[in-house]
């Protein structure tokens, strides 16, 4: 089953590589300037600060091909299955708290998680964004978007199936910079939600 996913993404772009310009732009997100950082995140990156100083270098999208699609569904559904879900509540006893999951974890530890592996196997990680948006009850959730020629793609937690941002039902709040890990970035045409967060310039 997973190898006819990974065969159908290449036949699917096939056939829609005459789209219009204007359509294409709809694959990726558009970000609008500096936001807060979540507060799960900077306290990741007080405890991990040479996880957050990194100044990327490589910033264009990575090139999509089969190799490094069939990459990504395999550390995607990898790590899906191998962290077991729980509550920062239930493991930290505290609301937020970010971290590399062991074997359990939150959303954002998956995210943090198939961030290091990817990155780890060659991919830039001006490409590899952890995002933090709604879902459709109002619930905070966050995922790792990839950048890509081809698009703005997301693994999440809770399918293991790799899909492009806008089919999504999720409202996109911020994503981490490309420029640096550290830093983050509003979503265009989002809605806000209360989250903690906390703020700091360059």
């Amino acid at each position: 089953m997973v190898n006819l996913y990974k065969s159908f993404f290449f036949l699917f772009f096939g056939l829609i590589s005459s789209m219009s310009a204007a359509l294409a732009a709809d694959e990726f997100m558009i970000t609008t300037g500096q936001t807060s950082q979540p507060i799960g995140h900077y306290e990741f990156c007080q405890r991990l600060p040479n996880e957050c100083k990194i100044r990327n270098k490589v910033l264009r999208p990575i090139k999509l091909t089969q190799r490094s699609w069939d990459t990504l569904i395999d550390v995607n559904n990898d790590i899906n299955k191998r962290i077991r879900p729980v509550t920062d509540i239930e493991l930290y006893g505290q609301e937020e708290y970010w971290a590399y999951p062991v074997d359990a974890g939150d959303c954002e530890d998956y995210a943090l998680e198939k961030q290091r592996i990817l990155h780890q196997k060659g991919f830039p990680l001006a490409s590899l964004l952890i995002t933090v948006l709604k879902k459709p009850n109002g619930e905070g959730h966050a995922v790792l978007t990839v950048r890509t020629d081809r698009g703005d793609f997301i693994l999440d937690n809770l399918r293991d199936e790799i899909y492009n941002w806008k089919d999504t039902e999720y409202t996109y709040l911020k994503r981490q910079a490309i420029l640096s890990p550290g830093y983050w970035v509003s979503i265009e045409e989002r809605d806000d939600i209360v989250v903690g967060s906390v703020f700091h310039k360059n």
